[in-house]
């Protein structure tokens, strides 16, 4: 592949999951979240085998969409199923779990990749689809969605399956109802007041300055950069290292989602992605940048061989231990973005956005921050192949900064609230409590 065709292929996934995510826009309120979820094993299942069989490369192209509509799909699904089924006390640790099972796959692909052909990665990648549809037939729907399409008892059987048949589902069945009651189809005009457009734009920008980040350019050329940074170990065991430290960072933010709260995890991790970040970018500031203009038939190969571009911007002055400060720079910047703005982003899109527009509202979440993703691991490539590293890397560290202000100013702790009074929070303005009859819920 030359650099376009190279661009086009690490990019368009992401294409594919913004297509995925404006489709769970419907899906998700004419179907439901747990069919929706269902649906996307289809062209998940059908990517994978296109890429596993390819002959040519627009095969290799269409199968990567494919699966990038079905990551759209779930990326859209997932949170807002796993918010409304989950009792609040724990609906932290459970809204991590989709970070922490995908962090799980790319290790695991990473790790296959050690002795399996991409071929072969992609055959296996068909299992978790298809196993993913077999086992959500078993799991009940939203007791929420049931509720609002007046199916009371058999939304009273799905809450005691998930509680357990000793709780009391009564109690939790009112709150829901009550909020059920109070919505009504939302409205261009009621979009425009602070209740409706604040929760939008907060969880709207948080996906936008998530991928604005780096973390899926970084991830997506990861073997490729490591390959030409001089490091002691060969690139892909340097990409299984750290896809491992991915797994550990969200694994315990998993841990501490519930016990220190979301907005003291963000910090936490805007810190280390702005140090972590600030560091590659002096780094790459002193290699030598590429020629210019480059010659007319240069190529970049997926394998980034040493005689291309991103190698030339590589290659300088990284010996000896030195070459290992790239390494541990990005293991603390994944390990930063996997405790915070990887899993808490999409746990906060679930739990912030109103709920009379929840499914419409990530649908759209899921499409800015899949089309933010396409462009700009698109235009890596190219910045990379004209500036070298400086460049991008210089961005990633100036967005790590804004996300440190918008967490500051506007970004609401939700720690041990249910989905009832953090609408009551934008509903009111700054508060949490919710007055009723049967129990007061103390002011934040």
């Amino acid at each position: 592949m030359d650099t376009g065709q190279a661009a086009l292929f690490g990019s368009i996934y992401s294409l594919g999951a913004a297509a995925g995510g404006l489709g769970a826009m419907l899906l998700n309120d004419m179907i439901g979240r747990k069919l929706s979820i269902m649906m996307s094993a289809v062209p998940s299942t059908i990517g994978y085998l296109l890429m596993g069989g390819a002959v040519n490369l627009w095969m290799l192209n269409v199968g990567r969409f494919l699966t990038g509509v079905a990551g759209g799909m779930t990326a859209a699904s997932i949170p807002v199923y796993i918010s409304e089924i989950s009792h609040k006390g724990v609906r932290g640790a459970l809204g991590s779990c989709p970070q922490v099972t995908a962090v799980f796959g790319t290790l695991t692909l990473y790790a296959l990749s050690l002795g399996v052909s991409w071929r072969w990665l992609a055959v296996a990648g068909e299992i978790p689809a298809l196993l993913m549809a077999v086992l959500l037939a078993f799991m009940p729907s939203s007791p929420r969605r049931l509720l609002s399409l007046g199916r009371e008892q058999k939304a009273e059987q799905a809450l005691r399956w998930l509680r357990g048949r000793n709780y009391d589902t009564q109690v939790e069945l009112s709150a829901i109802q009550r909020s059920i009651n109070t919505q009504r189809k939302i409205t261009w005009s009621q979009l425009a007041t602070p209740s409706y457009y604040r929760p939008i734009i907060i969880s709207v920008v948080m996906r936008f300055l998530q991928q604005m980040t780096g973390v899926t350019p970084i991830l997506v050329y990861m073997e490729p950069i490591f390959a030409q940074s001089k490091v002691s170990l060969e690139a892909k065991y340097d990409a299984a290292i750290v896809g491992a430290v991915r797994l550990f960072s969200v694994a315990l933010a998993a841990c501490l989602m519930d016990k220190l709260g979301r907005k003291a995890l963000l910090y936490t991790s805007s810190m280390l992605m702005f140090l972590s970040a600030l560091t590659l970018t002096m780094i790459s500031h002193t290699t030598l940048c590429p020629p210019s203009p480059s010659p007319l038939n240069n190529t970049m190969s997926l394998d980034y061989r040493p005689h291309n571009d991103v190698g030339n911007a590589l290659e300088a002055g990284q010996h000896g231990s030195a070459g290992l400060i790239p390494l541990i720079s990005t293991m603390v910047f994944i390990f930063g973005y996997a405790m915070g703005w990887g899993p808490i982003t999409w746990l906060l899109m679930s739990e912030v956005l109103p709920l009379v527009a929840r499914g419409v509202a990530s649908g759209l979440c899921v499409t800015v921050s899949w089309l933010t993703a396409f462009l700009l691991t698109n235009v890596f490539t190219h910045l990379v192949d004209g500036y070298g590293l400086y460049v991008p890397y210089l961005c990633f560290t100036v967005v790590c900064v804004f996300c440190l202000l918008f967490n500051a100013v506007c970004i609401p702790e939700t720690r041990g609230r249910s989905l009832e009074e953090i609408e009551n929070y934008f509903r009111t303005g700054r508060t949490f409590t919710i007055t009723r009859t049967a129990s007061t819920v103390q002011p934040h």
